[in-house]
């Protein structure tokens, strides 16, 4: 029997983190669920991202994502463009995830995947909760302690706020796992083989989420260069750049040939009191003052989270100066890294409390570059994860690691019930959606000019114009190709362009061959009154919408079709 148990003894602590990776595994999953429900899981519920409650976003996804399977291979792969015709680029600028959009169009059919963004929702949660763990065991090997910390990992409005429109940027577990290979031991060439991993499949998510890859692993190249550069370093210094911007080009990325210096740099930053603030997401603590747009509330710590850097300072107050000196010695390229992008997130005009001032004007070209980037909120996001797992690191130190595992669980609950009205009524959002949601624009005169017309345009041409999301679903429905979108990024210079095209052949009379036009304006109406010929072609208003339909009359006429004219 002794034999039996000491054989039995040095396996205990592999099976202790087995179910501790388990339990974190299931609190991950149990964020998404819980606050989502399972039916968003199902590929074929669309009605979830359709319905509206959550905004434009899932709509463009879905509508980016349908044109794109449905669209033969083009070179390179993530081209789509039947999604904006002369304005369209690629499923990068869908929003779509690349690394799923091209996944799942290879697999067409073999399944159908009307939607995978409910699968994806609940890959991010259970990747965020195990990266957290990975991340905690550079701190404790205490069970407990990691798998409570991987819950809070997971319960965080920098993450939860994402989950409720912007869906790509729900990959913030490819943050915890560049902060893990920061901080883990290794140098060799399955080192270099990970961070180049890490960069294509994040180019493969979103430009946002790789920038921040990309400025982590700079700092790790640096610390791990400071003992002498190699060959692997140089192989590493070219190949994971490179690679990264194939997984870019493969996207699409490169198909956008201006338009990314998106104006509104400094206008979308991090204001410094936006990790204490929980205006949108906290119950517990009162609101405070800050700014206020559209990345506003994501950067809110949690009661949980606060509490503990609290304890955090309170362990910091017995050890602090070994501590600290150590980590700065050892690992100051990731500390000035964190602080470059909290600093790019403040932008050159901070704000304390709602209240901004202006440091400097920088130059027009570097507004522009900065541009690209322009909602730079995000950029707290990794030294907000840093915070949280340092502050994990120094409560373990001091009090160990069984006490910092129950110390977690009560701040993981506190954290939920921080959370909780907020996560309710995310889950409002789509607790009532249908499954599916019945096209606007399906009347009899619909689904005659779906059959006769080859494209459709909406007039003035525009980036998330009026109606948008209405005459893009009707033309996807029936296989038309339109240029009526909503992307990430547009170029300007073509949308302008195409304007002026399609308002001279309204002004003429000369109509595109086989096009449907959705006139969006009252000049655009008036051009089309004075030039169409009554005899041959039909302007009208169907279901809210400007129609022009060139040679309506006679394909009715010649089709011998007892559709009534609208």
């Amino acid at each position: 029997m002794t034999t039996h148990l000491a054989l039995l003894r040095p396996s205990l602590p592999r099976l202790a983190a087995g179910g501790s990776l388990l339990l974190a595994v299931l609190l991950g999953a149990a964020v998404v669920l819980g606050t989502f429900g399972a039916g968003v899981v199902d590929p074929r519920a669309t009605g979830w991202m359709l319905a509206g409650p959550m905004g434009p976003d899932p709509v463009q996804y879905w509508l980016g994502w349908t044109y794109f399977v449905s669209a033969p291979w083009s070179w390179p792969l993530g081209l789509n463009p039947d999604y904006g015709m002369e304005i369209g680029s690629s499923i990068f600028y869908a929003d779509a995830i690349p690394l799923l959009a091209l996944s799942f169009k290879a697999l067409r059919g073999v399944i159908d995947v009307p939607q995978y963004w409910g699968l994806w929702l609940l890959g991010c949660g259970v990747l965020q909760a195990v990266f957290a763990w990975r991340l905690l065991g550079l701190a404790t090997s205490d069970p407990l302690a990691r798998a409570a910390g991987a819950g809070l990992f997971a319960l965080q409005p920098m993450l939860l706020n994402r989950m409720g429109g912007h869906l790509a940027l729900s990959g913030q577990w490819t943050l915890l796992a560049a902060l893990w290979l920061c901080l883990s031991e290794g140098r060799g060439a399955r080192r270099a083989g990970a961070w180049v991993l890490l960069g294509v499949v994040t180019s493969l998510i979103h430009a946002y989420l790789l920038a921040m890859v990309l400025g982590l692993w700079v700092a790790d190249l640096v610390a791990r260069a400071r003992p002498g550069w190699s060959r692997i370093l140089s192989a590493e210094l070219v190949a994971v750049p490179l690679i990264a911007g194939c997984g870019l080009w493969l996207a699409g990325f490169f198909a956008l040939h201006s338009g990314m210096d998106a104006p509104g740099y400094g206008s979308l930053g991090l204001d410094l009191l936006a990790p204490f603030d929980a205006t949108e997401w906290g119950s517990l603590l009162p609101g405070l003052p800050g700014a206020r747009h559209g990345e506003s509330g994501g950067s809110y710590l949690g009661l949980g989270g606060l509490l503990l850097l609290a304890a955090a300072g309170l362990a910091w107050t017995r050890r602090a100066g070994p501590i600290l000196g150590t980590f700065v010695r050892v690992r100051w390229p990731l500390l000035v890294m964190l602080l470059a992008m909290l600093g790019f997130a403040m932008t050159h005009r901070p704000s304390l409390g709602g209240l901004q001032i202006t440091l400097f004007d920088p130059p027009g070209w570097a507004l522009g570059l900065a541009g690209a980037l322009r909602a730079s909120e995000r950029f707290f996001w990794p030294l907000g994860y840093a915070a949280l797992l340092g502050a994990v690191a120094l409560v373990v130190r001091v009090w160990g690691g069984r006490r910092a595992g129950l110390l977690l669980v009560v701040l993981l609950a506190v954290q939920a019930v921080d959370l909780r009205p907020a996560l309710q009524r995310v889950h409002g959002l789509v607790a009532g959606a249908p499954r599916e949601v019945p096209d606007r624009l399906s009347g009899p005169f619909w689904a005659r000019a779906g059959e006769v017309y080859d494209r459709v345009r909406a007039v003035p041409a525009g980036n998330q114009g009026t109606d948008w999301a209405s005459i893009a679903s009707f033309a996807i429905r029936h296989d038309l190709p339109t240029d009526a979108v909503y992307l990430a990024r547009i170029d300007s210079g073509g949308v302008a362009s195409l304007r002026a095209r399609v308002a001279t052949a309204l002004r003429s009379g000369r109509f595109e061959s086989g096009t449907l036009y959705i006139l969006r304006d009252a000049a655009s109406v008036a051009l089309a009154a004075n030039a169409l010929d009554p005899e041959r072609d039909l302007l009208t208003e169907i279901d809210g919408l400007h129609v022009l339909a060139p040679d309506w009359l006679r394909i009715l006429s010649r089709t011998g079709s007892a559709l009534a004219i609208p």
